[in-house]
């Protein structure tokens, strides 16, 4: 999306529509769309296949809220999860439902790989479940490719496993 762009002073990201900020994970906005991304997964997947690697503060290397630009409504987010010192795995990645369709998850998937670039990380994974056809299409799209399941999804057969090359591999 190229007319996502930093705003300067700002950890934000703007579009016509939006603004994105990274925000603490310990944000209200944040915490409340997490809980209804939790519930529509609940909904998908029943309650036992609850993610076995949630992000949490500790680990939480970025989390990005994007709000519509003329009412400041919150409309979804995102966030990276530190894996080493060269890859992240993106999680959170969600939208309310009645913003789907207009480019919002694709705003934040293009900020959340511009600022895992500008972390030094090259490579970002990601996972989506048997029960989110839209997750597959949306990595698909976004020019991430199946890979073998990988960390806490390596025994899952409820899961498919992403990654994308986003900058240069550094020797130690």
């Amino acid at each position: 999306m190229s007319d996502l762009r930093p705003l300067s002073g700002f950890r934000s990201y703007s579009t016509p529509h939006l603004r994105i900020r990274e925000v603490p994970w310990s944000n209200p906005v944040g915490a409340d769309l997490r809980e209804a991304q939790q519930a529509e997964l609940d909904a998908r997947h029943g309650t036992g296949h609850r993610d076995p690697n949630p992000p949490c503060a500790a680990d939480s290397a970025v989390f990005l809220v994007a709000y519509e630009r003329s009412t400041g409504q919150p409309l979804g987010c995102g966030g990276l999860h530190r894996t080493d010192s060269t890859t992240a795995e993106i999680k959170r990645v969600y939208v309310l439902p009645y913003a789907r369709g207009a480019g919002v998850a694709t705003a934040v998937l293009v900020a959340l790989e511009d600022r895992a670039k500008q972390m030094g990380f090259a490579v970002l994974t990601a996972e989506a479940g048997s029960a989110q056809p839209d997750g597959h299409r949306f990595y698909e799209n976004g020019g991430y490719r199946v890979v073998p399941n990988f960390g806490a999804y390596i025994m899952s057969d409820g899961s498919t496993c992403f990654a994308k090359t986003i900058g240069p591999v550094l020797p130690l």
